[in-house]
């Protein structure tokens, strides 16, 4: 062996070992200016492979367990149990809830019917119905108020003109209509 570095001579022809001696150089260059380069990439692409493979080992074993699995009959029995009860107790207060509609709409009507048999007894005998009808609208209106489904009734405002007013037909005016003013010039007196 020679101390010089080079390879022994192996029986290869010199231009097969000139080839390999070129190649081994390149590859030595390249190694010498972008080894580090080409070893931090190398251990990325390996990192990477590595974290595709877990996500589609992942992806493989749930995809087992949803097609391969299938729910048990107890489980299943007991969500829809729990579903119909929830529904069922859900529909009993609904049920509540009209039943104490319908009575509250009922006393109030009963209550309306007994006011205007009030009122038609007091007409027979001759009596003021007026102030028994505003004393009887008050206390609809405070029952209404007590029930907060029973919308208020609007009470009746008398209109601030008549119904025949229109501003543009130049009728029913008071004094500040608009007049032309007088035909003619200057005043002159004489």
């Amino acid at each position: 062996m020679e101390l010089g570095g080079e390879a022994p001579d192996l029986g290869r022809p010199p231009l097969e070992q000139e080839a390999i001696e070129a190649l081994r150089q390149s590859v030595g260059a390249l190694l010498a200016g972008y080894g580090w380069y080409l070893l931090l990439a190398c251990v990325a692409g390996y990192l990477l492979l590595q974290k595709l493979a877990e996500k589609t080992r992942a992806q493989r074993r749930d995809r087992a367990r949803a097609a391969g699995a299938p729910l048990e009959p107890d489980v299943v029995v007991r969500r829809q149990e729990a579903l119909a009860a929830a529904r069922f107790r859900m529909q009993e207060q609904l049920n509540e809830q009209a039943e104490k509609f319908k009575e509250k709409q009922r006393q109030l009507e009963e209550e309306k019917r007994r006011q205007k048999v009030a009122v038609w007894e007091s007409m027979q005998e001759g009596k003021s119905y007026r102030g028994n009808l505003k004393r009887n609208q008050q206390e609809i209106e405070s029952a209404a108020s007590a029930s907060s489904t029973v919308p208020k009734p609007k009470p009746n405002k008398k209109p601030l003109r008549g119904g025949s007013y229109n501003p543009l037909s130049g009728e029913g005016g008071g004094t500040c209509a608009w007049r032309p003013g007088r035909r003619g010039g200057p005043s002159s007196s004489g």
